[in-house]
């Protein structure tokens, strides 16, 4: 029963790992940068990423500083042909921002996967954004190489309304994800009792639990450890 029960709390790691990452991102997910970019920002460019920069002049506000929400757009390198676009998270100082981005760092040896909330930091000169350094996940710190961007392209109403549709619907998938998770657990250790009472006397696991339900509810923001 033990064992079971081990293998059930591994399926809420799992269950953590998707209430953590945008709608259909997972393990066996491939994403590409653009289609997910317009996903969570709900800037609606398409077409390859070296092109958003110019589409965007005649349809949003575009600038060199970072703002919660906007595309931050990378020009295309050698390696890097079509370019880039990923969504900035979060603005922690006028050259240090976080990003959300996809098909950027080979995840346990795989490209196509998403990265929540990721150091960039602006290296440029002028402090404009023009010249920036980006987590690189194999290193675990950042990367290397210094990669030129265009600028960023900010929201408008629509494209607000848009992404926080799309989180609603990524926080919906999360607490079904959660509450299923719960549910297996019952019933393996306890069939009969509702989820959540066996889940109150699971002492080695009532604190993973309740933090993974809280943040699928939108209480909590850190993943569980």
């Amino acid at each position: 029963m033990l064992k079971r029960t081990r293998a059930l709390i591994g399926s809420l790691t799992a269950a953590a790992f998707v209430a953590f990452t945008p709608v259909g991102a997972s393990a066996d997910a491939y994403w590409q940068c653009v289609p997910f970019a317009r996903l969570i920002s709900g800037i609606q460019i398409f077409g390859d990423a070296w092109t958003w920069w110019n589409q965007a002049s005649s349809k949003y506000e575009t600038g060199f500083q970072p703002r919660a929400g906007a595309v931050l757009c990378f020009k295309p390198t050698q390696r890097m042909r079509l370019g880039h676009v990923a969504v900035v998270s979060q603005v922690l100082t006028d050259r240090v921002v976080q990003i959300t981005h996809a098909n950027w760092s080979p995840i346990e040896g795989s490209r196509g996967k998403v990265e929540k909330d990721v150091t960039v930091i602006d290296v440029s000169a002028g402090g404009d954004w023009s010249q920036v350094k980006v987590w690189y996940d194999p290193n675990r710190d950042l990367g290397g190489s210094t990669y030129s961007t265009h600028g960023f392209i900010y929201q408008d109403t629509t494209a607000r309304v848009m992404a926080a549709s799309g989180l609603t619907k990524m926080q919906n998938g999360a607490i079904a994800v959660a509450q299923s998770a719960a549910s297996q657990m019952a019933s393996a250790m306890r069939p009969g009792q509702g989820p959540m009472s066996v889940l109150s006397q699971a002492a080695d696991s009532t604190d993973r639990i309740a933090a993974l339900i809280a943040a699928a509810l939108g209480q909590d923001n850190t993943p569980p450890k």
